[in-house]
């Protein structure tokens, strides 16, 4: 075997073997190797790992979603040619070690005392200078004086030949910073220790287990006592990373694996049970603290170890390392009151858990299923966006455009201070049809005020969950309920209130001089009524069932269009006046005293009649508002066995000695020369002696070149200025 530039080349066996292992041992095949891990590590860091495939089919489409998923670059890290790669450059790494690695303590173990005396001169730094000492003193004085300063030295006696070509005399020959050298070797090691702690704690083993040992991927649903035990790793399992949550006081000792295609069980040599779930609250209502107060129960012994569990404080037992990752709820019992958004519905109670069995319901002829989704105790938003609603952010979500705008000095930097406020609980559901189609609500318990003073309950909607919610502003009443809001909408769908509504109207506003204005007032108020309630068509064919569309749409029908801003504004004026006379109406059949015409009933009118026009949009026949919740917890732990994770710090430690070595040590070589001076004058040779010096170094420098002088003074006593030197 002969060591090349390129790699090893082997004499002997196969041409392919022979071939195969130059291009591993090649330092250009490890380049680009890491070249690639490099760009895999980049597309990892930008595309969010593990995420759902409808997340993916939602940002980038269809095509580069399957082109994700065949890839595997939606789980890069655990993908089989990453993993592969990673195989690969340990091989490489390895054989470049071996290669260079003789070479490297054969040459930390010569001194090179055989070169040439002429060699010398060839050298760039160099010095000459007689001393007034034998050869044989001197050479054993500089010695000890190298000694002294931390070099490692060697001497060399020769003998003059025949010829009289060499002449006889004290070769010096000294060399410092091997360190150098060996941080090349501690710098390879480390990425080959780096890779193998990656691929222990890596996938490979799990799926070693699924190609050899009979386990499978599980892709059902269900219990997990229910799954059967060949998609169920051994306690015993060298390494695995899990989630598993526990509700609180209950217990957990099967960790779920998450895989491209399905998911593996991981059972546990121990059982977690929660006591407490702890979360502390900033005052602007972000999580400050999440921390479990658990009990670990040993499946064999029966031993009981109490353990606090927080963000970056772990717990480990057994050598397996229990994290806490989030949290989530655990069961929470809820109690809904529907409040009926249209004319058939009827208000009713529900019981039910989060995440627990749904509910048949059945409103007017709506047959439905309600599915307890969510129970947020806190919500905080951004009150100084004015469309901060619309995103449904709660407090595990982060703004990270704001936070890098907030850092950068970008042009389109926003000096906006965020204006962040608790909103109280909120409940989300899903309402689900015959045909299985579903639509998602989140709605808030208590009224908010969004700025302009007039409190209102936030009723959540959306079609798809990618999507933000859209909210329905209901107005909250004196008493803080919907219910000012449900009386006059069903007010409204009554004809004879309507009548009663547009005769009060009337009686307020006309001329009882004026019978023939009064009458056009009236049919003008009764139909504008009578559109908005949407107990009549604005046209032929309309789908608009009401609100102000409808009024539109009759406007556009029936008004030619120069004349449409005049007339809308007078028919706007009528209908708020008639709908305050609804409004005191409702009020009156409940037993509720008039509101008087002032700033804050206006208001609280002008709310009210938005809600109604947009509840005709509203897909539900009720909204599920929430009137009492009992909370449960829930942690979700990550769990971990990572026998890699030494290795890894091992071979992080070798990489930091390695690069220090090769950037900070310099490797430095010295040779001193010593001949009788009369061999080189013809003189007496005890008269003195002739020495010639030369300094090498394998990275030149300011402080190689201030070493020299030191050597030079040191050694042959001369100075910067003396002949002599170069």
């Amino acid at each position: 075997m002969s060591v090349s530039t390129h790699g090893l080349r082997v004499h002997r066996g196969p041409q392919m073997l022979r071939a195969a292992v130059e291009l591993l041992s090649s330092m250009r095949f490890a380049i680009a190797l890491l070249t690639i891990i490099c760009i895999a590590s980049i597309i990892g860091t930008v595309l969010k790992q593990h995420e759902p495939i409808n997340n993916y089919i939602n940002q980038f489409g269809p095509f580069w979603a399957e082109l994700f998923r065949a890839a595997r670059l939606d789980s890069i890290y655990s993908a089989w040619w990453f993993l592969l790669i990673l195989l690969f450059l340990v091989i490489s790494t390895t054989l470049c070690i071996v290669r260079n690695t003789p070479r490297i303590l054969v040459d930390l173990k010569t001194f090179k005392e055989d070169i040439r005396a002429q060699s010398l001169k060839a050298f760039g730094q160099r010095a000459e200078n007689r001393l007034g000492e034998t050869p044989d003193v001197a050479a054993n004085r500089i010695g000890q004086l190298l000694v002294s300063g931390g070099w490692k030295v060697k001497l060399q006696q020769r003998e003059a030949t025949g010829d009289g070509k060499h002449a006889a005399g004290w070769m010096v020959a000294a060399r410092a910073g091997g360190a150098h050298k060996l941080g090349y070797i501690a710098a390879h090691s480390a990425i080959v220790l780096v890779c193998i702690g990656g691929l222990l704690d890596g996938d490979l083993v799990v799926r070693a287990q699924t190609w050899f040992n009979g386990k499978s991927v599980f892709t059902g649903g269900g219990m997990i006592a229910d799954v059967p035990p060949q998609h169920r790793l051994s306690p015993n399992n060298p390494t695995f990373r899990g989630n598993i949550l526990v509700p609180e006081g209950g217990q957990g000792s099967v960790a779920i694996l998450n895989q491209s295609d399905g998911v593996l069980l991981q059972e546990l040599p121990f059982s977690i049970e929660l006591k407490k779930f702890i979360v502390d609250y900033y005052s602007t209502g972000m999580p400050k603290l999440f921390a479990s107060e658990v009990v670990l129960h040993d499946r064999e012994t029966g031993e009981q170890v109490p353990a606090r569990i927080e963000v970056n404080h772990p717990a480990s037992y057994k050598g397996v390392e229990i994290y806490q990752s989030s949290f989530d709820d655990g069961g929470s019992k809820v109690k809904l009151k529907a409040v009926p958004m249209a004319a058939a519905a009827k208000s009713f109670e529900v019981e039910g858990i989060i995440g627990g069995p749904s509910t048949e319901i059945t409103n007017g002829k709506d047959k439905l299923t309600l599915e307890y989704a969510a129970l947020r105790v806190i919500n905080v938003e951004n009150f100084a966006d004015a469309n901060a609603m619309g995103s449904g952010a709660d407090v595990r979500k982060v703004d990270l455009r704001h936070d890098i705008e907030s850092r950068l000095g970008a042009a389109n930097k926003t000096n906006k201070p965020k204006v962040l406020r608790n909103i109280g609980p909120s409940i989300g559901y899903k309402l689900r049809d015959a045909a299985g189609q579903a639509r998602e609500y989140q709605n808030y318990m208590v009224p908010v005020d969004t700025g302009d003073g007039q409190p209102v309950f936030l009723l959540g909607m959306r079609e798809k969950p990618e999507e933000p919610f859209r909210y329905l502003r209901v107005p909250a009443d004196e008493q803080g309920s919907m219910d000012g809001f449900v009386r006059m909408r069903a007010a409204l769908a009554d004809p004879a209130t309507r009548e009663r509504a547009v005769e009060r109207y009337i009686a307020k506003a006309s001329d009882p001089k004026r019978p023939e204005m009064a009458e056009q007032l009236r049919v003008s108020a009764t139909r504008a009524l009578a559109l908005f309630a949407g107990s009549e068509p604005a046209k032929a064919g309309a789908t608009t069932a009401g609100g102000w569309q409808a009024i539109a749409e009759f406007m556009e029908v029936n008004v030619p269009e120069a004349e449409r801003e005049r007339a809308g504004g007078v028919l706007v004026r009528i209908l708020n006046d008639v709908l305050f006379e609804v409004l005191n109406l409702s009020r009156e059949g409940a037993g509720l005293p008039a509101l008087p015409n002032d700033e804050k009933s206006q208001a609280y009118l002008t709310q009210s009649v938005l809600a109604i026009s947009d509840a005709h949009f509203y897909p539900a026949p009720v909204a599920m508002m929430m009137t009492d919740f009992t909370q449960v917890q829930a942690s979700v732990f990550q769990v971990a066995r990572a026998p890699g994770k030494n290795v890894v710090y091992l071979g992080c430690l070798l990489l930091i000695v390695g690069i220090f070595a090769m950037l900070y040590v310099r490797e430095r070589r010295l040779w001193v020369w010593l001949t009788p001076d009369g061999a080189v004058s013809g003189g007496d040779a005890s008269s003195g002696t002739a020495a010639t010096m030369a300094f090498s170094v394998n990275r030149k420098t300011i402080d190689s070149d201030r070493e020299f002088e030191h050597l030079k003074r040191k050694l042959l006593a001369l100075n910067k200025e003396d002949p002599g030197t170069t």
